[in-house]
């Protein structure tokens, strides 16, 4: 078989864009297939996405080269406050408080605005000469065999590579081309996202508050504004987001308190459903899932995007290590290696986020005194609370060379 590309990456969001940059620095020619047009020239209005990135995620960006696009737009985490409670009546006396002075490394992560991360990887794949980006193209289908993978384009053309991954989302259409099935549950639970302007600083200070319908997460940008990612029931949350944004308004400041003054929206509003989903496997014939592809994890620890750059560091080092011994770095033997390596730190994080938020979504007595004591023995206990802080900032586990900021 002839092939146009050594690796075929469906897909071209953030997770998509960055296993481009991070095969590319190991010498694989890669194709990005992107259904999205380029919208760069967009990116200057803020649209009220953020990400929180790990410490050990930033690591990984400065050794792509991608950090230096990035770093005067990022806000650090230096506080991390863990509280439960209901609307109007402010947070628990027992709570956990992750101080950044306690880790050597510094910041626990930084908050990024979505258009800054576009931007950057936008820029840095237009620089290379080993990435060929196609916009405003669908998969038609999917054939592969032992030697490589077949794409059908909405365009006309035949792709053919080694090695395909699948960058594109929950609903992966290559998971269900390559007949990989996911198994999980729905949450009954909406994530309303937006941004505030408020008076008061925030400090560098990420808050988490859990209430019966869900978490709230108050996480800190640039200035005084904040990201808002508030965890309600979908029928609730269908409610609130067709409301004016005053109205809107109205419903966010009681759950959010008055510690940050008198807030007002800043760029768009969105919501998404919540849902657990773990793909069986994260491999099939010269097929890689990665991201949400293979896996999506309620948001209420900040771990999504974390967890795709993860993949990315693992897959980037299996792929590296393989093609230097002269394998075949699309066969069995070699992708075996990915899911080995990724595949119990998902399903650990995944009944982690599960269990905690059916732990606190809710307004049961018993449940609130028992969790509320937990948050107050972690931490009134120094060594598990700084096991607590290592783990947020992405310090723990086995960690691929590119989340040590170490070059492949």
């Amino acid at each position: 078989m002839d092939f146009d590309t050594d690796i075929l990456v469906v897909g071209g969001g953030l997770i998509g864009s960055a296993m481009a940059i991070a095969l590319s620095s190991i010498g694989f020619d890669v194709t990005v297939i992107d259904r999205q047009s380029d919208q760069l020239s967009k990116s200057h209005v803020f649209d009220g996405r953020a990400y929180a990135l790990s410490h050990a995620s930033i690591r990984m960006l400065k050794a792509l080269g991608i950090w230096n696009y990035i770093e005067e737009n990022a806000e650090p985490i230096l506080d991390i406050k863990v509280s439960d409670g209901r609307a109007g009546e402010g947070a628990s006396d027992w709570f956990l408080h992750f101080d950044h002075q306690e880790l050597e490394e510094g910041p626990m992560g930084h908050l990024i605005e979505d258009r800054h991360i576009r931007e950057a990887l936008k820029a840095n794949i237009k620089k290379s000469k080993q990435i060929e980006y196609i916009y405003n193209t669908e998969v038609i289908s999917k054939s592969d065999d032992d030697t490589g993978v077949s794409l059908n384009l909405s365009d006309g053309r035949i792709l053919r590579s080694r090695l395909l991954i699948g960058c594109d989302g929950r609903n992966s259409n290559i998971a269900k081309w390559s007949n990989i099935s996911h198994i999980g549950w729905d949450y009954n639970q909406s994530a309303l996202v937006c941004a505030i302007s408020h008076e008061k600083p925030h400090y560098g200070i990420a808050h988490q508050f859990f209430t019966p319908s869900g978490p709230l997460a108050i996480l800190p940008l640039p200035g005084n504004k904040s990201s808002i990612v508030w965890t309600e029931t979908k029928d609730k949350a269908k409610d609130i987001n067709i409301m004016r944004d005053e109205d809107y308004l109205s419903a966010l400041s009681p759950v959010i308190g008055n510690f940050l003054g008198p807030i007002s929206l800043v760029g768009d509003r969105f919501s998404y459903p919540l849902g657990l989903s773990i793909a069986e496997s994260f491999i099939s014939s010269c097929t890689v899932l990665v991201g949400d592809s293979a896996h999506g994890i309620h948001p209420l620890a900040g771990q999504g995007l974390n967890l795709g750059l993860k993949d990315i560091a693992a897959l980037t080092e299996v792929l590296a290590l393989a093609k230097r011994r002269g394998e075949n770095f699309s066969s069995k033997d070699v992708l075996e290696r990915y899911q080995k390596w990724r595949r119990f730190d998902t399903s650990a994080m995944a009944v982690v986020t599960d269990s905690i938020n059916k732990l606190f979504s809710n307004d049961n007595t018993v449940l609130r005194s028992i969790r509320d004591i937990g948050l107050g023995g972690v931490n009134a206990t120094p060594q598990l609370r700084r096991s607590f802080m290592r783990h947020a900032a992405g310090l723990s586990g086995d960690l691929p060379k590119l989340l040590q900021g170490q070059i492949i």
